[in-house]
């Protein structure tokens, strides 16, 4: 069993920065890819950004390409995503999810999930 909880949200304008925290506990954390995804009001839930448990190897969502970057810091259980040049189209609850020894994008692929985060971006 892992436990996840997102810091990090809040409200910026537009072309700001914010810096996503998810920490977790439990089993082994440096044997899970982890991924941020977020939900927008009326849309479904789409990935952000991966990274993998093996090698570190990174995915990104086109929306996040050059603007986003994922990070891990195995010693302290935490993924992270920095956020710059954030648009009001980045408004949703980020969410981060474990994936125990697999690597994909897909949101029915990772077992445990953390409660979100909001980030508002005003224009």
């Amino acid at each position: 069993q892992v436990q996840l909880v997102e810091s990090g949200g809040g409200l910026v304008q537009a072309g700001g920065s914010l810096r996503l925290s998810c920490a977790a506990s439990g089993r082994t954390f440096s044997s899970y890819s982890m991924g941020w995804f977020r939900q927008a009001p009326g849309k479904e839930r789409e990935i952000v950004a991966a990274i993998s448990w093996r090698d570190g190897s990174t995915f990104y969502a086109d929306s996040a390409k050059g603007r986003f970057t994922i990070d891990r810091d195995n010693a302290k259980s935490t993924v992270y995503l920095q956020m710059n040049s954030l648009k009001p189209e980045d408004t949703a609850i980020y969410s981060c999810a474990a994936n125990y020894r697999h690597w994909g994008t897909r949101a029915t692929m990772y077992d445990y999930w953390g409660q979100g985060t909001q980030v508002t971006v005003s224009s």
